[in-house]
């Protein structure tokens, strides 16, 4: 037969190198479709992410306005003088105010009471988007009388009609309506405290403006044209500064929200990419089991004339192909997955997110799919340039290590900067890019590390005295062909996040659930005006309370840092005085002794009573002052409702505020702040849920204008808040731990082929199929439980290290859900391997011998 049918007459001849590379690939196309499933997924959870972030930012910027619900807002933290007040109503050509609190509200029809953010509005805010409301008229009418807009899950939690009565302070208003959505607000926004929306001409009648108690008033403004609006931001910009007034523009607002999206888009693409890194190592490994099957083939080649370059690519254009319908695949699942994240994120989110096809995310998705399955699948096919016609005649083939081929070296620092390219455009760093490549190399080393040592043990250390078919099990993690270091890596690393992710979440809850446990405080009241203190300490002790604090509190702000004010330290950087240190307000107390969740750890706190003529010291949390960038001596001016009052910092300390008690950024020495506006803050706890539902009514009742914070509240809404974040990030890590199981059920795939002589020789000396079936399950429970293992190991380290540096935290884990997902994982792998191992098991070894022949 003459080879000029199957060489080219040419050098390089493209038609028969596809030619080639098509008919070389139909007795394997099965196999090699199962490779290219590998990456599917993390194509798929790319583009969903690409896609979602598309549309949220195109949405981000057709929705500015309804964002923000004006053009432009203006806010205060007290009621607006006589000359700011001019000021205000020369700005904008429609204006509403609004003032916003938290109050205890009391549902009348079953003595329910609940924290929540009231809001006291005039005039026709909003002026873009709406209230949605239940009647849909009650976003307007509510204005017009005595009536309340309430959040739809106060309305859900106290079974509250529209008709219904609440009392706010001293009035009682009527439902008018139930409020599903208002401008810029998500669900997660409302959770702990609710909105309550009220006509602002009955905030006096309420009785709750409080002097000393902390209020918010936004003035909304409305503007015909653009340009009018920056002439006169322009010209009031100076006086808002200086009297300590923030604004908000729709454009500020929607580089804010955008800027709050793309940090979780940021990590979301992350940990797609990730699964997408894990795809591509199981396409190197298998392709790397593909071409050693193909040695035979690619030598007969070699020996009929084909050139090196030639054999080569015949199997890159296989591995290009490969990669391109793989990607294309994967975008278009990411692409019906994206439908589904506006429902997910639509609570963390404040917007309305639009869901069609971005064929930008596509092209990215199909792209990155192609480039990185090039690279990873070009890792063992350099391997083909090697092999010589002499291989024909050859039993066994000796691989060179990778670490001896100079092209090998190379294309691993290619695939390692890709990562750290990949990286530096999400995250706008190359530090941080940097570090996340490591991190991510860290951890595929560590894991490989982790299973080349087990598997030499189990090969040094031979369990030869065990039953037969256990040590047959035990040989295969070791044999020619295995996957244990596969495996490990890929199913590992999925553990991993798993694993992680349920321990921080864990660790987060644990943080605020310790302090309920034992005899630690449950409630805080505050507000207390200091008229109200004596008898509110009176009402506690009439319902056999404890009081473990009862403490004064002073709101004031930073007018000076040694000499400097903010708009000095905005202009001097070389000042050291970060100017954002001028910015909101502070609540600080007065007392000469430390509490037990503080320790002094510079200088000494002040004992002695102030005395006129005195310098005052005060005492700093420590990473407050490490904000600041103040030290020991530094000098600082406090304004306190107008009036100026000069420091030196006397003592830094550290705090644990973890405790649900007062902890303080700022302590003054006594005989300073004794005549200021202040208000109380006094902590108890209850022993029952009836029990502090009967002591929150008499408060409501007695004293409207306190507030209560109910830990055991906040820990049911923060478990829920955690709950739908941990959701998040859950199905994005899923993608990483299916994509794992994959990778597996293509090495188990190839490796039956692999092992088909092993299985021949067996049942010809008489083992049974059940023999063969427990020597497989055995194979595949020993790699399932190493990688879960190992997976779990490392997510119980990386877990505590958080624990201990990052969150201040005791780590205890608990033994039951570790267990599980130890068995669950080995238990899929057992499964998913005797699954695959199936037909040659069943099968004759005639018939096997036939099909090989």
């Amino acid at each position: 037969m003459s080879t000029d049918q199957f060489l080219p007459k040419k050098k390089l001849n493209i038609p028969w190198l596809l030619t080639m590379a098509w008919r070389d690939s139909r007795r394997n196309r099965s196999r090699l479709l199962l490779f290219m499933s590998s990456i599917v997924l993390g194509i798929a959870a790319l583009v969903a992410i690409f896609s979602l972030g598309d549309h949220v930012r195109n949405d981000i910027n057709n929705q500015a306005k309804e964002l923000l619900g004006s053009d432009l807002v203006i806010e205060s933290n007290k009621a607006p003088d006589s000359t700011i007040q001019n000021m205000l109503d020369t700005l904008g050509d429609q204006r509403s105010q609004e003032c916003r609190f938290a109050s205890m509200v009391y549902f009348t029809k079953n003595n329910g009471t609940r924290l929540v953010q009231v809001l006291a509005l005039e005039g026709d805010y909003p002026y873009y988007g709406r209230f949605e409301t239940v009647p849909a008229a009650a976003g307007i009418d509510f204005r017009k009388g005595k009536q309340a807009l309430v959040d739809k899950t106060l309305m859900l939690q106290f079974d509250a009609k529209v008709g219904d009565s609440i009392r706010v302070g001293e009035l009682s208003f009527v439902i008018a309506g139930m409020l599903t959505q208002a401008p810029g607000r998500s669900g997660l926004s409302t959770t702990i405290a609710p909105p309550v929306y009220i006509p602002f001409q009955y905030l006096q009648q309420t009785g709750l403006l409080q002097k000393g108690s902390r209020f918010t008033y936004s003035f909304y403004f409305r503007y015909d044209a653009q340009a009018e609006m920056d002439k006169q931001l322009a010209a009031v910009d100076s006086t808002l500064e200086n009297k300590g007034l923030d604004y908000e523009t729709a454009e500020s607002r929607k580089r804010d929200t955008g800027r709050q999206f793309e940090d979780v888009s940021q990590f979301l693409t992350l940990i797609g990419f990730i699964a997408l890194l894990l795809g591509c190592i199981g396409v190197a490994s298998s392709i790397n089991i593909y071409v050693r099957e193909k040695i035979p083939a690619i030598a007969i080649l070699r020996c009929l004339g084909a050139s090196t370059k030639q054999t080569f690519l015949i199997y890159l254009i296989q591995i290009t192909v490969l990669g391109l319908i793989g990607a294309v695949t994967g975008a278009f699942l990411g692409t019906a997955a994206q439908q589904a994240l506006p429902f997910v994120l639509k609570d963390i989110l404040p917007l309305d997110i639009s869901t069609s096809v971005s064929w930008p995310s596509i092209a990215k998705g199909v792209g990155l799919g192609i480039v990185i399955s090039f690279l990873f699948g070009l890792l063992p096919l350099l391997s083909i340039r090697s092999i010589s016609p002499l291989y024909t005649l050859r039993v066994s083939v000796e691989q060179v290590p990778a670490w001896r081929n100079p092209w090998q070296i190379l294309l691993f620092a290619v695939i390692l900067f890709f990562i750290a390219l990949f990286a530096r455009l999400q995250m706008q760093s190359w530090p941080q890019a940097l570090v996340f490549t490591a991190g991510i190399l860290a951890a595929f080393l560590l894991l490989t590390a982790v299973a080349v040592v087990l598997r030499g043990a189990v090969r040094r250390f031979f369990p030869s005295g065990l039953n037969y078919l256990w040590r047959q099990g035990f040989a295969n993690l070791y044999r020619p062909n295995n996957q244990t270091i596969l495996l490990v890596v890929t199913i590992g690393l999925g553990t991993l996040f798993i694993g992680t992710l349920y321990f921080i979440q864990d660790i987060l809850m644990s943080r605020v659930s310790m302090s309920a446990s034992n005899n630690q405080p449950n409630m805080v009241l505050f507000d207390i005006q200091t008229s109200q203190k004596d008898a509110v300490a009176k009402l506690v002790k009439q319902y056999h309370l404890p009081v473990y604090q009862d403490v004064p509190i002073v709101t004031m702000r930073i007018e000076e840092i040694n000499g400097m004010n903010a708009a000095e330290a905005k202009s001097d950087s070389a000042s050291g005085i970060r100017p954002g240190a001028f910015e909101g307000e502070l609540r600080v107390t007065y007392r000469d002794s430390l509490t037990n969740t503080e320790k002094i750890t510079a200088g000494k706190l002040g004992t002695k009573k102030y005395a006129p003529g005195d310098n005052i010291y005060i005492s700093l949390e420590e990473r407050y002052a490490q904000r600041l960038r103040v030290s020991i001596g530094d000098s600082i001016l406090f304004n306190v409702q107008g009036a100026l009052i000069p420091t030196i910092v006397g003592s830094f300390r550290d705090v644990d505020w973890r405790r649900v008690q007062t902890n303080f950024r700022v302590i003054f020495p006594v005989g300073v702040l004794e005549t200021a506006p202040q208000f109380h803050v006094l902590v108890t706890r209850v022993s029952s849920n009836e029990a502090s539902a009967a002591f929150q009514q008499a408060v409501v009742r007695g004293f409207p204008n306190v507030s209560i914070i109910d830990l055991g509240l906040i820990l049911k809404v923060l478990d829920e808040v955690l709950d739908k974040i941990g959701f998040v990030i859950r199905f994005m890590a899923a993608f990483s731990i299916i994509t794992g199981l994959i990778v597996l059920i293509a090495s188990v795939y190839v490796s039956k082929f692999q092992r088909i002589q092993e299985t021949v020789l067996l049942r010809t000396l008489g083992a049974s199929r059940k023999q063969l079936f427990i020597i497989a399950g055995l194979e595949y429970f020993f790699l399932g439980a190493l990688a879960a293992g190992t997976g779990i190991l490392l997510s119980l380290a990386g877990s505590w290290a958080l624990a201990r540096y990052s969150f201040d935290a005791a780590f205890s884990p608990s033994f039951m859900p570790i267990l599980i997902l130890f068995l669950s994982v080995s238990l899929l792998t057992v499964a998913i391997g005797l699954f695959n191992s199936r037909g040659v098991v069943n099968m004759p070894p005639l018939e096997i011998l036939r099909k090989e022949v």
